[in-house]
């Protein structure tokens, strides 16, 4: 094993130093169900040749996103990212960077995530932006636990319009630390009352724009609402290239602004890797997780920048602490804030603006199709659309087709029977009018 170069007597010596009989006695606390499903069938060895050509064999059955039209979203978009950007990142400044403690051998480090903050105070509306976060789905759970400590209160407010796995991550966190969080359903046609259930024991309301189902929402009147009820706002964004259009959260009273930076800092690559936005208002500052990277001056006069603030538990703050993050997702990080320096200010409206126009063509002839029903008055890139059959089977022959069509909602939400005909689609730069005809061509011949 490269990373493992442990032999026999190595391990026996370390066995014999801790007092155990065998490895399998440090796993003795185990459930043995547990342990016995864990075993997985695979050969006990081959060479490495064998290997490829095997896992090769196995990747070569999915339908990946360069392989055809793609229409996949959900939370994780795909757009065209510059080959310098790639280049960028694998400088070995970067790329063998760890964690800047000690800011006299970390400044081109420290400078990298003060930029990426600056970038993203500056398109979520905000004050403040912390060093990122794991991803969306963890920032989001991390503003709940925020607004608790500013308020003093432990309940909260998920709206249907939030992504199924931030509610997930946000519930599964508040199980551990008793708080009572309630999860709104999916909201597919953007009807929900949430100015009728803000009261004065809410510790925050949670929303997202644009929706899981596309909806675009103005949350002005909420934000005030909350506000005069002492609550915070939380919006999350799971797709920043949005934030080129849309007037951003912070404009509009947000509190907290989470999101997602996955579509700006590479590839869809089957989910991964992500990277969390965090903003806030700087009078919340102190009770922001994760760290912030800060400028200033040296002795000398000249500019330079160091750790502003640290909130994880081993930064001596232990029991004290915001949040237990333990780093922030700095290639991501990185490769997010290359792709908007790149871009620039105008080249990110630009983007946004081709990103809303390609949407709205193909959703114009997706409902030109008899039976076909777009959901959202109002989207961005990504709307969802009413089948009138079951939005699995039409995803599978589409996929047949070489054409990925978007994501049944029936995969995030099984048990809503009303939403089995429900398919989301998203739309991109990277999909050309060859692609928005062959999909709509498709569908046709997939719903006749």
């Amino acid at each position: 094993m490269r990373y493992l170069p442990l032999s026999e007597a190595n391990r026996r010596d370390m066995l014999g130093v801790i007092g155990a009989k065998s490895v399998d006695e440090l796993f003795r606390d185990l459930p043995a169900a547990a342990l016995a499903k864990a075993r997985i069938d695979l050969p006990k060895s081959a060479s490495e040749i064998e290997v490829e050509r095997a896992l090769s064999a196995m990747a070569a059955k999915n339908l990946n996103c360069g392989q055809g039209p793609s229409f996949l979203g959900c939370g994780n978009y795909r757009h065209h990212t510059p080959a310098s950007a790639d280049y960028i990142i694998q400088r070995g400044e970067f790329l063998t960077a760890y964690t800047p403690y000690q800011p006299e051998i970390s400044q081109g480090t420290l400078q990298a995530i003060f930029e990426f903050q600056s970038q993203v105070a500056l398109i979520t509306g905000m004050e403040v932006a912390n060093a990122s976060m794991y991803d969306g789905a963890t920032a989001c759970a991390e503003a709940v636990t925020m607004a608790t400590r500013v308020t003093k209160r432990n309940k909260a407010l998920l709206s249907g319009s939030l992504h199924p796995h931030y509610r997930d991550v946000t519930l599964t966190n508040a199980k551990f630390l008793d708080l009572d969080v309630e999860a709104l359903p999916p909201d597919p046609m953007a009807v929900e009352d949430l100015l009728g259930r803000v009261d004065d024991t809410l510790a925050c309301v949670v929303v997202q724009t644009p929706g899981f189902f596309g909806h675009l929402t103005d949350y002005a009147v909420l934000a005030k609402t909350c506000h005069a009820a002492g609550c915070l706002l939380v919006v999350c964004v799971t797709e920043p290239v949005s934030l080129g259009l849309i007037t951003p959260p912070g404009h509009i009273g947000a509190d907290i602004v989470v999101g997602e930076g996955q579509s700006l800092a590479g590839p869809a690559c089957f989910g991964g890797p992500g990277v969390g936005l965090f903003a806030t208002r700087e009078k919340f500052l102190r009770q922001m997780p994760g760290r912030l990277a800060g400028e200033t001056t040296d002795e000398d006069g000249r500019r330079g920048w160091v750790l502003t603030l640290s909130t994880r538990e081993q930064h001596i703050r232990r029991e004290k602490a915001t949040s237990n993050i333990c780093t922030n997702s700095g290639l991501i990080a990185l490769a997010f804030s290359v792709h908007m320096t790149l871009l620039g200010e105008a080249g990110f409206t630009n983007l946004a603006q081709l990103n809303h126009a390609t949407a709205v063509s193909l959703a114009e002839k997706l409902e030109a199709i008899k039976g076909v029903k777009v959901l959202p008055q109002t989207f961005f890139n990504e709307f969802a659309l009413k089948l009138g059959k079951p939005a699995a089977g039409v995803a599978d022959k589409l996929a047949a087709k070489g054409i990925l069509g978007g994501v049944p909602a029936s995969r995030f939400y099984p048990t809503f029977p009303e939403l089995t005909d429900v398919l989301l689609v998203a739309a991109t730069e990277t999909n050309t009018p060859a692609d928005l005809d062959a999909f709509a061509a498709a569908l046709k011949e997939v719903l006749s």
